[in-house]
């Protein structure tokens, strides 16, 4: 039988302590995606609300258009809010793009709170 070297012991007991880490990441990986926000990573339900006295909405994008949400566009008071899609599933607009949320609803919401009763501009499209 080998002599236990300090390697080894060190080596041994990182196995048994990722053991449970390992498990927990397989069982993970087996379920359906969501994001942390408690969302899914599939085509996000239409919307239609008042918040802070602006009308915002969204719903899947027909037509042309400058559409990066993934054929998803959102509206504030009826202007189009350009919003994006990004690869974790979150999602940004032109208003708060340094702050991704989970959901176009959240995405639109972010941006009434960052206008601040500012009105919205319509984003460029060429």
């Amino acid at each position: 039988m080998p002599e236990l070297s300090r390697r080894r012991a060190l080596t041994a007991a990182a196995v048994v302590a990722g053991a449970p880490f390992a498990a927990a990441t397989a069982a993970r990986a087996a379920e359906p995606h969501h994001d942390p926000h408690g969302g899914s990573h599939g085509s996000p339900e239409s919307f239609d609300e008042v918040y802070r006295g602006r009308r915002i909405q969204g719903r899947p994008a027909t037509g042309g258009g400058h559409h990066h949400g993934g054929g998803y566009a959102v509206y504030v008071d009826g202007v189009e809010l350009h919003v994006m899609r990004n690869a974790d599933g979150s999602w940004i607009s032109v208003v708060s793009h340094y702050d991704p949320v989970s959901t176009p609803r959240a995405t639109a919401r972010a941006a009434v709170d960052e206008l601040q009763g500012a009105r919205l501009e319509p984003f460029p499209a060429g």
